[in-house]
């Protein structure tokens, strides 16, 4: 069984917010981290393992200052109320628990059932994040996306997996420009120019699909084009090495030597992870180099999720203790895939 070790434990799973801790440490987000809610200053408490990766620290920036001479950072717009799901679609035992969501422990491996439900919980977030990516132009609100992405995935049955997860509001997460992660759907219209990560997660009878894709809106640079097709590239690459007996770390190498390539950061505190029956689960999958333990396992599925910036790699926390921003303003880049380990590779299940 492929485990991460104890240094692994200490940083932020992919969508972790104030609650969001490993199933198997009792720690307080404020313990991990040099963190007071409000505070948009946060600093990791790291183990020794990884002490020598100095840029790892949250560094406190002004949110409201200038990235550049055309792009102004982004502000936090207006949320709207949390939307409304039907009685009878079955929900995530985490939605009406009052136990902190976190990473469970062991690995998410299926028999040919569950791989069945995988692939159909995997093909209808590819079908809503497809769906989403239409919705994208200049003048609509993320808001707006939030909107029709919950209404089709409630249409399918399935239940919005992000929407109560340790508090957070909302059905999908909408990561603009220098948004690393974990952006608020909220009043904001998107405008020409702008690169947008949609992160869709749905629940259907009783596994979770996860996946996400940039997504460009009306003209963009072709600066802004470039990373992210690297980005792209950088999954594609890692997707390819991934097979039975394989070990994780040759991900993060993979993705960090791509990046590496064409001088873009790689963000290290945001990382895949197990997805099945539970959202997050083992492994701990680091999108960085890295020379941590654990090999793949056949009818093993997880998430690869790297992000790549075109500047800083040090995230800022909003006050909002969700949305995640570069601390120099520089923009952001992210795709994600659910992946099955066969016996000849890995199969994406998040896919059309």
């Amino acid at each position: 069984m492929a485990m991460a070790n104890s240094s692994v434990s200490l940083l932020k799973s992919s969508f972790m917010g104030d609650q969001f801790l490993r199933c198997s440490r009792h720690h307080s987000l404020h313990q991990l981290f040099r963190y007071k809610p409000g505070i948009n200053h946060v600093s990791m408490q790291l183990p020794r393992s990884l002490s020598g990766l100095t840029n790892l620290l949250f560094n406190r920036r002004n949110i409201d200052e200038l990235s550049n001479g055309n792009r102004k950072r982004l502000r936090p717009g207006i949320v709207s109320p949390r939307r409304k799901v039907p009685k009878d679609i079955i929900k995530p035992p985490y939605v009406k628990s009052m136990v902190p969501a976190g990473i469970a422990s062991g690995p998410e491996v299926h028999d040919e059932k569950g791989i069945e439900c995988m692939r159909a919980s995997g093909r209808l977030a590819a079908q809503v994040l497809q769906y989403a990516g239409t919705l994208v132009k200049p003048g609509i609100t993320t808001d707006e996306i939030d909107e029709a992405v919950h209404q089709m995935i409630i249409d399918n049955g399935a239940y919005p997996s992000p929407l109560g997860y340790g508090g957070f509001p909302k059905s999908v997460c909408t990561s603009v420009n220098e948004c690393i992660c974990h952006g608020i759907p909220d009043s904001r219209s998107l405008e020409d120019g702008d690169i947008i990560n949609i992160d869709v997660t749905v629940y259907l009878n009783g596994y979770h699909g996860d996946t996400s894709t940039t997504f460009f809106c009306g003209d963009v640079s072709d600066e802004a084009k470039k990373l992210v097709q690297v980005t792209k590239e950088s999954l594609d690459k890692a997707i390819s090495i991934c097979r039975p007996g394989v070990e994780f770390k040759k991900i993060g190498k993979t993705i960090h030597d791509h990046a590496d390539k064409y001088g873009y950061g790689v963000v290290q505190q945001f990382v895949g992870h197990g997805v099945g029956r539970v959202f997050h689960a083992d492994p701990v999958i680091l999108h960085f180099r890295n020379n941590e333990e654990g090999r793949m396992m056949l009818n093993q599925t997880f998430t690869i999720e790297p992000m790549l910036t075109m500047g800083s790699i040090n995230p800022v926390m909003w006050k909002d203790n969700w949305t995640v921003v570069t601390e120099d303003g520089s923009l952001s880049a992210q795709f994600e895939h659910t992946i099955l380990i066969t016996p000849d590779g890995a199969e994406i299940m998040t896919q059309c």
